[in-house]
């Protein structure tokens, strides 16, 4: 195992210069080689003859060398090199530009297996640039050729022959992690045979199927993992079981409002877990302003009556705040004491609700991370709730989970992940989603626009203020970029803050402030002591500033969909019409197909599908980020089949033997371990 470890620099072929180049690439070691995985394959195993090609398509034929070569110089420093054959079907000539040394390798009568972009003008038949060799030889032409990402100083032989050498030497050390079991049941390939013929396949199909087992142990592992990680929080321990209480639904019959059909769903599920034994863990997806707060309000009203206390966690001082004033003025009337823990208050308002808390006196604690600090101690935590759960690291739950006796938890997120990722991200957790928006909100207006539409929507924005309205501008970048013309915040600032808007008060808001400041100037937008916000992403998860119906976004090439959605769903939070305009500067068709999504669906998670189905899974939701392995075969997207029988399969596993530790699944076991301490000790999901 430790020769696969060993520094690629190392390896027959590999200096200190290739080994700088092959760092670009992410390949470290012996390891990272062998699973540097094709990108593409380029299929050259199937023999044609002349009269089947087909223009601008690539053709593998089998030729006789029937004359000398001839150069053609049609211009000063251009050449033609021709060199005539035949095939069975007929007459043709190999084309080269500018490689005249070539004019003396070819003999007539000599036979080639050639592969070539095929070409015909007027009755000449022609092989454009051809990779040829003799036949029998088969490393370039006669078989399936593996396509690689590369680096500037890599081309693909460089890095087909550092395969070769390093497979031929290093393969055998390659454990195979599956259980005989997996691997009869599934009827997959050894671990061995599957990376051969990942990188040197003998066929399309045994390709695929060499894909496949490898897809199937990299999700397996990492569900394995995650399970793993997640039990020793809190899977299958015996939590706290409420009882019914039919009060919840007079206070459900109480609101302002009716509660959608989703939401009544997701709350049933909620209630079946409450009044079960198990611990109950449950991600509560929800598009923007679908209602998932009220469903958070309501399942911590069940908590308190029952005798027990509640907590919520946000990711921010603004957001707990925006929290803490809506759930106690709803439960403010019931006699139940809400308060607010956040790093800005006295250290003696802090120590006396720290004490009330301990004592009991406090009912619901909602704060910021503040609440999982070692001394908040809870009289009788009975339900925890963390909102924007990507923001927190799953130790940080656990912390939270640990403040009471195995409380229930919930996990609540506006960002639509797309169920593959959900189930990959959350496989531990039983998932809700609010698929349903409450009736009567208005539809945001989206445009998509290019830089030539700056000033009316200048215009638009001064007639909306005039009107008593206010306007969230977007920008990819705090500060100015010398490498890369992209608007900055800073800059824009300036600019919209001394000259185009200094009739308005316009605020900056972005990552590098201070929490104080970043809050002091959402309050003063909230209270529309500010005009016009300028931005950059920070406010993509927030505060709810119902006057605010106006959203632009600059650069809107730059974001994800997803991250596009998440942002225009700032606005369209009151009563007036909103607006959503994204100046696009990319004339990529991508860019432009994204932007049209955009402008069609409201729908988060179609649109989370469509980012994911665009970008691939990489991009869109970096699992480094996350802290989770990297995916190196499986494509969340594309192996969704596969992910559903691996996360069947890790189920079982761990049923029955959940420590990993019998003999046939001891080597899991060591790779999660491998996989897992490689990442950071935070898994930040």
């Amino acid at each position: 195992m430790d020769s696969l470890n060993k520094n690629i620099q190392y390896l027959k072929g590999v200096g200190p210069k290739k080994a700088y180049r092959l760092r670009r690439l992410n390949i470290e070691t012996i390891k990272d080689l062998i699973y540097f995985i094709p990108r593409d394959y380029e299929d050259r195993s199937s023999f044609k003859t002349l009269r089947e090609g087909v223009k601008n398509e690539k053709i593998t034929l089998d030729i006789e060398i029937v004359g000398p070569g001839t150069i053609n110089k049609p211009r000063r420093n251009m050449s033609i090199l021709k060199i005539p054959f035949k095939d069975s079907s007929g007459f043709g000539n190999l084309v080269w530009f500018n490689q005249d040394y070539l004019k003396d390798k070819f003999y007539v009568g000599e036979r080639y297996i050639v592969n070539g972009k095929f070409n015909k003008i007027g009755i000449e038949y022609q092989i454009m640039n051809p990779v040829y060799e003799k036949p029998g030889d088969s490393k370039k032409v006669g078989r399936i050729i593996p396509i690689y990402p590369l680096t500037e100083g890599l081309n693909n032989n460089d890095i087909l022959k550092l395969i070769n050498n390093v497979l031929n030497e290093y393969l055998k050390y390659i454990p195979e992690t599956l259980p005989n079991s997996i691997i009869r049941k599934h009827n997959l390939m050894n671990v061995h045979e599957a990376i051969l013929n990942i990188h040197f396949p003998r066929s399309i199909d045994i390709m695929k199927k060499a894909k496949n087992r490898l897809a199937y142990e990299e999700l397996l592992t990492l569900q394995l993992g995650l399970s793993t990680m997640k039990n020793k929080t809190y899977i299958n321990k015996n939590g706290i079981q409420f009882p019914f209480k039919k009060d919840v639904y007079d206070f459900i019959d109480n609101l302002p409002f009716k509660l959608t059909n989703a939401q009544v769903k997701v709350l049933q599920e909620i209630f079946e877990d409450m009044e079960s034994k198990k611990q109950m863990s449950r991600l509560v997806q929800g598009d923007v302003g679908s209602g998932k707060t009220i469903v958070g309000i309501i399942s911590i009203y069940k908590a308190v009556i029952s005798g027990f206390q509640a907590a919520m966690m946000a990711p921010t001082e603004i957001l707990a705040t925006q929290h803490y004033e809506s759930i106690s003025k709803l439960l403010n009337e019931y006699d139940i004491r809400c308060e607010l823990l956040v790093g800005s208050l006295s250290k003696k308002r802090k120590e006396e609700i720290l004490k009330d808390l301990r004592e009991g006196r406090i009912d619901v604690l909602i704060g910021t991370h503040a609440i999982i600090q070692d001394n908040v101690e809870f009289h009788r935590l009975g339900l925890a709730i963390t909102d924007e759960q990507h923001r927190f690291g799953v130790k940080q739950r656990a912390t939270l989970s640990q403040k009471g006796l195995n409380p229930d938890i919930i996990v609540m997120t506006a960002t639509p992940i797309p169920r593959t990722l959900a189930l990959i991200l959350y496989g531990d957790l039983d998932i809700s989603i609010i698929d349903e928006l409450p009736p009567g909100r208005k539809e945001i207006e989206t445009f998509a626009v290019d830089n030539n539409f700056k000033e009316r929507i200048y215009k638009f924005i001064e007639k909306q203020i005039n009107e008593g309205r206010q306007a969230y501008i977007v920008c990819p970048l705090i500060e100015e970029s010398e490498t890369m013309d992209i608007n900055s915040a800073e800059e824009l600032y300036s600019y919209l803050r001394d000259e185009r808007f200094n009739n308005f008060s316009v605020g900056l808001l972005h990552g590098k402030m201070p929490q104080k400041e970043k809050d002091e100037i959402m309050e003063l937008f909230k209270n529309n002591t500010i005009n016009i916000l300028v931005s950059t992403t920070v406010i993509e998860v927030g505060v709810n500033v119902p006057n605010a119906n106006i959203m632009v976004i600059f650069n809107a090439e730059r974001f994800g969909l997803a991250q596009l959605h998440q942002l225009r769903g700032r606005v369209g939070r009151g009563e007036y019409q909103s607006y959503c305009i994204l100046i696009n500067e990319s004339m990529n068709p991508i860019s432009r197909e994204r932007m049209r999504i955009l402008q069609s669906s409201s729908d988060g998670f179609v649109i989370s599908e469509k980012d994911l189905e665009l970008r691939g899974p990489g991009e869109f939701f970096g699992t480094r980020q996350h802290g989770l392995p990297e995916l190196k075969v499986a494509n969340l997207f594309t192996d969704m089949n596969i992910l559903k029988i691996a996360q069947y399969d890790a189920q079982e596993i761990l049923k029955n033997d959940p420590s990993l530790s019998s003999d046939e699944n001891k080597m899991l076991g060591i790779k999660i371990e491998s996989m897992f301490n490689k990442n950071p000790q935070e898994l930040d999901y």
